[in-house]
């Protein structure tokens, strides 16, 4: 054990969730006496705070408004707000002005590394989980997990931690199609940013870069590699017919509300499935439309100059990626499928990138043994209570809350910004209820 220390609870990963919920037991421990108080730890295998810093384009704005930040649904007048971030940082007049809801997103990562710092003494830092442990009393009953990770930076040190409740939120991994495979010059586009600029640093010329996928990274990728490599030509491969663009209407945006959550949970799951079908266009595979705009108005303009470097090959898909020539150059040689006719074109390029989205992380090989004690529905997906805990055998008294991976159960916003202030409000209160429940 690292420490004689129970944990009221655990949370496995630090991104924008669990970061909600240990600003929420800041606050909720804020005056009470030290028997009151909620003993949290959060273990983060990264050595500082990070979201999606791939991503983080000078230009690139948030696609959430800034009231849906860490606290402001649970608590308007906290002072981990993004507005009060701004007002410390001396641009809440100059925010204002802008007359929009929707930061920059590196100034909105900005805001997470401030709250994050506010509340650091809960996180350790360079701590993979490896393993979640059930432990058992005399009479069987499982009334703790213990946690225990290792020490990235000294990978043979580990220590254990107990606690009565665990939340993961591991948040997503990236998906790469089948049949290709990341390599020096194939990214996946959650690390465009740190691999285009050691591309740029090697002085090797970009003639040409690929890009599959047809959703909001994807455009932002093209339009980030058009504009960071002038000499390149830039090609978007994808299978619609040309981008969709995101519905981002008031009606809609229903269904990122909290009380849409509880709709959703208590309808049957064919009704379930329908809402998820109906509303895919408000986040899956889409396109802000300033967006799709500026790259048909950039590759209009190129037409009318007589150098096209932005081109689109739609309807069509990546059928294969081999070394281009020789091999000793690392260029790559890039089929690409038309799928009306069924004709192919090999691309010779110097880098491939997948904006081909994320899927969840694989519970299984996280929680271990734990893993067993999660009860499952028909149709094999983990069933979650309405406050987010996981729902297990009956033997079980420790908690499993889960912060994403939960679409089946909760619907869109299990893996979006939308509520993580409120749904870190109802575990926090799920877990303050059990604990007076044992108590």
């Amino acid at each position: 054990m690292g420490s004689d220390v129970v944990h009221d609870i655990i949370g496995i990963g630090f991104g924008p969730s669990n970061l909600a919920l240990s600003i929420a037991v800041e606050e909720h421990n804020a005056g009470l006496a030290a028997d009151s108080r909620l003993n949290a730890l959060f273990l983060e295998r990264q050595p500082r705070f990070g979201w999606h810093r791939g991503m983080l384009i000078d230009d690139a704005t948030m696609q959430v408004s800034f009231l849906k930040d860490l606290v402001t649904l649970r608590n308007p007048t906290s002072d981990y707000s993004f507005l009060c971030f701004l007002r410390e940082q001396g641009r809440l007049i100059d925010f204002l002005n802008q007359k929009t809801l929707f930061p920059l997103r590196m100034e909105f990562h900005e805001y997470f590394e401030w709250a994050a710092a506010r509340v650091g003494h809960q996180v350790s830092y360079g701590s993979e989980v490896i393993a979640v442990d059930p432990v058992r009393d005399d009479a069987g009953r499982v009334t703790f997990f213990d946690v225990t990770c290792r020490d990235t930076a000294r990978p043979a040190t580990a220590v254990t931690h107990r606690t009565r409740n665990i939340s993961v939120a591991m948040g997503l991994e990236p998906h790469v199609p089948p049949g290709l495979e990341l390599a020096e010059r194939v990214w996946h586009n959650s690390e465009l940013i740190p691999r285009a600029e050691q591309l740029a640093a090697t002085g090797a010329p970009v003639r040409r870069a690929v890009v599959l996928g047809a959703g909001q990274s994807a455009a932002e990728t093209v339009d980030y590699l058009h504009r960071t490599f002038p000499d390149a030509e830039v090609c978007s491969v994808f299978a619609k017919y040309g981008y969709t663009p995101a519905d981002d209407s008031p009606f809609a945006n229903r269904i990122f509300d909290p009380e849409a959550v509880d709709v959703y949970f208590s309808a049957p799951s064919a009704v379930k499935q329908s809402l998820l079908d109906y509303h895919r266009s408000t986040n899956y595979s889409v396109v802000d439309m300033d967006l799709i705009e500026s790259l048909y108005a950039t590759t209009y303009r190129e037409k009318v100059a007589g150098r096209e470097r932005l081109r689109f090959l739609n309807v069509s898909r990546v059928r294969d990626v081999a070394p281009g020539g020789d091999g000793a150059d690392g260029g790559l040689d890039i089929t690409v499928e038309f799928l009306p006719t069924g004709d192919q074109q090999t691309l010779p390029a110097d880098v491939l990138v997948l904006a081909t989205g994320y899927r969840p992380r694989d519970l299984t090989a996280l929680l271990g043994d734990a893993a067993k004690l999660c009860l499952k529905d028909d149709g094999d997906a983990i069933r979650v209570g309405r406050d987010h805990r996981v729902e297990t055998a009956p033997e079980v008294a420790a908690g499993i809350y889960l912060q994403g991976g939960t679409e089946h159960t909760h619907g869109l916003t299990s893996t979006l910004l939308s509520t993580v202030a409120v749904r870190a409000q109802e575990i926090h209160r799920s877990v303050l209820a059990d604990r007076a429940t044992a108590t």
